[in-house]
């Protein structure tokens, strides 16, 4: 049988090395030997010996999850094998986080990670209940996080001198020492003529940089992450 199908870039090859791999833009592939982690759902295919097993929040990220829409609900899966990741062909990228690094990741934009990986449910400080909560998922440790986007992202660098405002239902994620507030770029007079649709973003300042999508999260999708 022949097609432009089976060319190389979409043939999946063995892994020679166990971790995480990009198989192309829209998916990623992970050679498990022993445990890792991916969001609810998120598994595509897989071949060899491999357990996929439920993973709790613990009752405050229950908590966080059921009052505000977010969180991160997550899978464990162990043993020897590969599998494939993907959401809603959204695209993919790896990112390899270092001892001494800290990223904030919104939990919709979490597709998989290295166990190796340290996550918590956190409230986004100064955001209070705007914008769905603002609990994103803070990772540290050593490992590799790969994050999904629709459409490509932005990435933007922060400065002390040049603080960055991005729209809630945009944002991805950001350097977690980052500092955080809400910001209203908007007048009362402008919101009582009905207003611009822009009323509050999320100021970051300090050093380090903020990623967004070029899009915003509709109401129908924000209930489904």
């Amino acid at each position: 049988m022949k097609s432009d199908l089976f060319n190389g870039d979409n043939m999946a090859q063995q892994a020679t090395v166990p971790g995480m791999t990009l198989q192309n833009a829209k998916s990623v592939k992970y050679a498990v030997n022993g445990e890792m982690h991916a969001r609810q759902g998120s598994m595509i295919a897989f071949r060899g010996n491999l357990q996929f097993e439920r993973k709790g929040q613990g009752i405050g990220g229950m908590l966080k999850r059921a009052v505000t829409g977010e969180g991160l609900p997550l899978m464990a899966v162990r043993g020897q094998g590969e599998a494939w990741f993907a959401h809603e062909a959204a695209n993919c990228f790896i990112v390899d986080i270092e001892q001494g690094d800290a990223l904030t990741v919104n939990g919709r934009n979490v597709l998989c990670f290295d166990a190796t990986l340290s996550y918590e449910i956190k409230a986004v400080k100064g955001a209070g209940m705007t914008g769905g909560g603002l609990f994103n998922s803070v990772f540290t440790g050593y490992g590799k996080l790969a994050v999904i986007c629709e459409g490509s992202p932005i990435v933007i660098p922060v400065t002390h001198q040049q603080p960055v405002f991005v729209d809630t239902d945009a944002v991805v994620g950001w350097s977690a020492h980052l500092s955080t507030s809400l910001h209203r770029s908007q007048s009362i007079g402008s919101m009582i003529r009905g207003g611009s649709g822009e009323a509050v973003q999320l100021k970051l300042e300090g050093e380090g940089f903020v990623i967004v999508r070029p899009s915003e999260a509709t109401a129908q999708k924000a209930a489904q992450s």
